[in-house]
């Protein structure tokens, strides 16, 4: 039986015996009670290292980014365009790009992600001798060798990140004795306001800092959908998911198009916000009537094509919209008010169900 019943049976008794009971009979060879079988343990190679690591790499990456948002002042809500990762192994810049990459862009609020396995291309290497892990070993030779480990050339330090060891003065150096130190390269014509790094000595994070209007246009977007959710949670809306989807729609409307009939649930408006200033106004869905088509129903009497349009706005939407459904979608008879002549309204021609429908109508016509 699977090991979860066994883990789960000091806190769930009655209930893991019974499943186990069922589980028994497709298992052959399993013991007459779960109280039989012995604590599960772990099974060599269920951790997956390989994920660890990966995660790890993540996590490494989003906080040198972050310390080069924090350096420039710039919060997570400011869009950037472009984060590129040094690193030479393969292994690292496939996790990075991998199914990593989103997690990655996610948290900083990043477009792009670039890898780069050119160590050199954004970076000069400096190798430093590890001097409390030489310093007893290699007693009066130390400083001969520490002064040829600084003088170690670009390609000397490469082949000993690639080899792992190292011969200098007679005396076998390992990874574990040279720290290898990358120092940031800013390519010639921009500044540090432009493009910046951070690295732990493993890999290196560039953040292009250039703004551009796309990522103004995203940042502006941004900060209108921070403040719709702050007014969603002032009007007591967050748990009625359903009700602030059919409330707000998965687009932002124009207020000149809000009928005079809607009810507006709540607002607020928004002073300098990336430079904006702007009004957010939440309503519940709202009927958005086609008046000219409606007085054409009545040849042009506005008594009743007012009186069918109280009639219409006194219903439960959700019901209307249920009775056009049943009318092949597009159609209900109203014969219920009482002097009004019997019509035919249509779905799309006389009235939309919400505003929203309305603009999307016109849009494709």
């Amino acid at each position: 039986a699977p090991h979860f019943l066994q883990s789960d049976d000091p806190f769930y008794t009655f209930f893991t015996e019974t499943l186990y009971q069922n589980l028994r009979k497709a298992c052959e060879g399993s013991e007459e009670s779960i109280h039989y079988c012995s604590f599960p343990e772990e099974a060599e190679g269920t951790r997956v290292e390989r994920i660890e690591q990966s995660v790890t790499r993540m996590m490494t990456i989003i906080d040198l980014a972050r310390n080069i948002r924090e350096r420039h002042k710039l919060p997570l809500k400011t869009p950037l365009k472009e984060i590129t990762v040094v690193h030479p192994d393969a292994e690292f810049l496939d996790d990075i790009t991998g199914k990593l990459k989103e997690y990655v862009l996610e948290e900083l609020n990043v477009r792009s992600l670039v890898p780069c396995n050119d160590t050199l291309k954004y970076a000069s290497l400096k190798a430093e001798p590890d001097f409390s892990v030489l310093g007893k070993r290699l007693g009066k030779s130390m400083r001969l060798v520490a002064k040829e480990v600084k003088e170690m050339s670009q390609q000397d330090i490469l082949r000993f990140e690639e080899t792992g060891k190292v011969t200098i003065a007679g005396h076998t150096l390992e990874l574990t004795d040279i720290k290898i130190v990358r120092v940031f390269k800013r390519p010639d014509g921009l500044k540090d306001t432009e493009i910046d790094a951070n690295g732990d000595g493993d890999v290196l994070v560039i953040l292009n800092l250039q703004p551009d209007d796309s990522l103004y246009e995203a940042g502006v977007a941004r900060e209108i959908v921070n403040r719709i959710q702050k007014l969603r949670k002032k009007s007591v809306l967050c748990s009625q998911e359903q009700y602030i989807k059919d409330t707000i729609g998965s687009s932002l409307l124009p207020s000149t198009l809000m009928p005079s009939h809607a009810v507006i649930l709540s607002d607020e408006s928004f002073q300098n916000v990336s430079k904006l200033s702007f009004k957010i106004s939440l309503a519940r869905p709202a009927l958005k009537f086609n008046e000219d088509a409606i007085l054409a129903l009545f040849s042009g009497d506005e008594k009743f094509a007012r009186g069918l349009q109280a009639y219409l706005l006194s219903r439960d939407q959700s019901n209307l919209k249920s009775e056009f459904q049943q009318g092949n979608g597009k159609i209900i008879t109203v014969s219920c008010i009482e002097k009004l002549p019997v019509v035919s309204v249509v779905l799309g021609d006389h009235l939309h169900l919400t505003v929203g429908d309305y603009l999307l109508s016109t849009s494709n016509s």
